[in-house]
């Protein structure tokens, strides 16, 4: 196509492989397919029916699946390194393996802990104590954000939405202990039980801290009466997806004017910023925080920041505050009936705080340079492959077209790792604390994170570490990440053949590509500003494709009378729906000038392809997750992430030669095409 013979003359398509693979490479894992189960009935069941059967949810997950489990086995790689790093004391101050050991080696010792109960935040609690006015308050609130406790608001750094080379500092709310607002303010029973459990859980809490039984129960009805008036002055999760919901830009006067029992000078100048624009994504928020703050006794504001304190540290404190952590956020919230290890709480910590210096070693061991040239090739031709799509789109003007492939040619791909990784060595890690790590390890991240404001964006800076097993898409800097921690099977594998990848990793590369023209990133420009770059007349019929995606999800039920809300996951569910169709031309795409793939285990290529994406994405989900990721998650439940978007598709239905009336076929009425 001509779209195909420009990109490859750019260079933006590969034609490394369309050279002849050297040895046989394996197809999709048969033995997870549950044959007693008709593919076009429910290819979720198909797809990996037997593997689920075969490997329940462990009891410390609220899911499971295989690509689950490899993410999991990605921490056991990580234990290695960490257990080498740590037996070894004394490493040179600041090194990678000095770091990473002493935190881990301090994070592990859980008798020291044990032994410490609360004294670890006990400079901090003395710290509200001593608070007498609302002046104290505001300073407490900026000492707490300095070390990444973000109540009752938080101030990050982001690009301008509007000139996305600049950052600028942006204020977005905060401060609730459970998921969302809707816990908060809706009268169902869930929610009401779920307030149950939390005021006994904040209870629980503030004895182990020391309170006695009727100062905690006072204690959790302020925490909870203040963050019921927080929550009620907060956006859904629906309404948070809007870009233009939350673009409130504004200079530092109009900051103080908004909020002005705040005194925002001070509390910039203990952040170590220089007043200027600030983004304030919900204004309302602010200035109930505004007339909160001077309505509400001090005794209450500091109730509500010990709650908190308390919040933040419990997973870093002793073996009884990290159960009285789990027992509400693990257990109740998500259905886990067993906590992780220690050592993989230590594991997941040191990554979340020392990523980088940790993504460096496990980026040395576990992930070769071949697998990020194989990712570079499959990127190449799913931009292709989105360049065909659009191209071909019959709905589409040739303007909106010209400026979609535009935002296309700018996308920026990164794969596995930093160019330049970040530089820890002056955070102060030791073992004889491990609270006093946390706090530097979040004390750095803040640092690092406010220190780009002001300044033009780099684009060289991660959103997730290395080991992560995940993928993003950034709207402002028009970027693609996959982190190295996803590309391993099931999502990835030099072994695997081009179906297999392209099934798997390919769609979550397609994927996180239309994540740039799904509901939200359709609203950014090629430069990624937030601006519309459509045609009314095109915008109309875009808006009317992504309703019916809305609308099929909406008919998905995790449980009678709970059902996914299609608003919410609208903008995944375009991902997962245009990512399998672009994901497949791109395939299409790889094997030309290539002889035929081989029929595997009486599968074909075409069958492997979805089977590969039913296996990565196929989830078992227990039912408290399932209820909790309806609640606030943007991302479907795994079962609908399969059948979703593949009911849709005419390959598939030809793939596995489905009757018109199959439940994988969606009618022609019915059937929802965005990309």
């Amino acid at each position: 196509m001509r779209i195909v013979r420009a990109l490859v003359s750019l260079g933006l398509l590969s034609t490394a492989l369309v050279q002849p693979q050297s040895s046989p490479l394996h197809g999709v894992e048969v033995a997870d397919i549950n044959r007693g189960a008709d593919p076009c009935a429910d290819f979720y069941e198909f797809a990996n029916g037997r593997w689920r059967a075969d490997n329940p949810i462990p009891a410390a997950m609220p899911r499971w699946s295989r690509r689950w489990a490899a993410g999991e086995a990605a921490k056991d790689r990580l234990h290695e390194i960490l257990d080498q790093a740590s037996a070894v004391p004394n490493q040179p101050k600041g090194s990678v393996d000095q770091l990473i050991g002493d935190f881990y080696g301090a994070c592990t010792d859980e008798t020291q802990a044990n032994a410490l109960g609360v004294k670890p935040i006990a400079p901090m609690l003395a710290e509200i104590e001593a608070v007498r006015n609302v002046a104290g308050v505001q300073r407490m609130i900026a000492r707490f954000h300095g070390v990444a406790v973000a109540v009752p608001f938080i101030l990050t750094a982001g690009s301008d939405s509007h000139n996305p080379t600049d950052v600028i500092a942006q204020i977005n709310a905060s401060g609730l202990g459970m998921p969302d607002r809707d816990y908060y303010v809706k009268s169902e029973p869930r929610f009401k039980d779920a307030r149950d459990k939390y005021v006994a859980h904040v209870e629980n809490m503030f004895r182990l801290s020391g309170d006695n039984d009727a100062s905690a129960t006072r204690a959790a009805a302020t925490v909870m009466r203040m963050e019921t008036r927080f929550a009620e002055a907060s956006l859904d999760n629906v309404a948070l997806r809007n870009p233009a919901a939350t673009d409130h830009k504004m200079p530092f006067a109009s900051l103080q004017r908004l909020a002005p029992a705040f005194n925002w000078a001070q509390y910039y100048e203990q952040a170590g910023l220089t007043p200027g624009e600030v983004n304030v994504s919900e204004p309302h928020f602010l200035e109930t925080i505004n007339r909160e703050l001077t309505a509400v006794p001090v005794a209450d504001w500091k109730t509500y920041l010990k709650w908190h304190l308390l919040d933040s540290a419990a997973p870093s404190l002793s073996e009884a505050f990290v159960r009285e952590d789990f027992a509400f956020n693990g257990a109740y919230l998500n259905g886990a009936t067993e906590m992780k290890p220690r050592w993989k709480q230590c594991v997941e910590m040191t990554d979340a705080l020392l990523g980088e210096a940790l993504g460096r070693k496990y980026v040395e061991r576990f992930f070769p340079a071949d697998a990020k040239n194989r990712m570079q090739d499959m990127v190449r031709n799913l931009r292709a492959a989105m360049g065909d799509t659009i191209q071909a789109l019959d709905w589409m003007s040739a303007e909106t077209k010209r400026r979609a492939l535009e935002k296309l040619s700018t996308f920026n791909p990164k794969i596995g790792y930093p160019d330049r990784w970040k530089d820890y060595s002056a955070v102060p890690i030791s073992r004889a604390s491990f609270w006093d790590n946390v706090l530097a390890g979040r004390a750095f991240n803040v640092r690092d994170d406010l220190a780009t404001i002001g300044k033009p964006v780099d684009r060289g800076r991660w959103g997730m570490t290395p080991p992560t097993s995940d993928a993003y898409y950034n709207p402002l800097l028009n970027e693609i990440v996959f982190p190295a921690g996803i590309l391993q099977p099931p999502a990835f594998s030099m072994e695997a053949d081009d179906a297999v990848n392209y099934g798997a990793i390919g769609v979550v590369i397609g994927h996180e590509i239309s994540h740039g023209f799904d509901d939200q990133g359709a609203q950014y420009d090629a430069q990624g500003r937030l601006s519309n770059w459509w045609t009314p007349e095109d915008l109309k019929k875009f808006q009317a494709k992504t309703a019916c995606v809305s609308h099929q999800f909406d008919g998905y039920f995790v449980e009678p009378g709970l059902h996914h809300n299609g608003q919410l996951v609208l903008g995944e569910s375009i991902g997962d729906l245009a990512g399998a169709s672009i994901a497949y031309r791109a395939f299409q795409i790889s094997q030309r000038g290539k002889p035929p793939l081989p029929t595997i285990d009486g599968f074909t290529p075409e069958q492997q392809f979805f089977i590969a994406w039913g296996q990565f994405r196929g989830d078992a989900v227990r039912p408290e997750f399932a209820r909790t990721m309806v609640q606030g998650d943007p991302h479907p439940i795994g079962k609908f992430r399969v059948i979703g978007p593949l009911s849709n598709l005419p390959e598939f239905q030809k793939a596995f030669s489905c009757k018109s009336d199959a439940p994988m076929v969606r009618a022609a009425a019915d059937r929802c095409e965005v990309w």
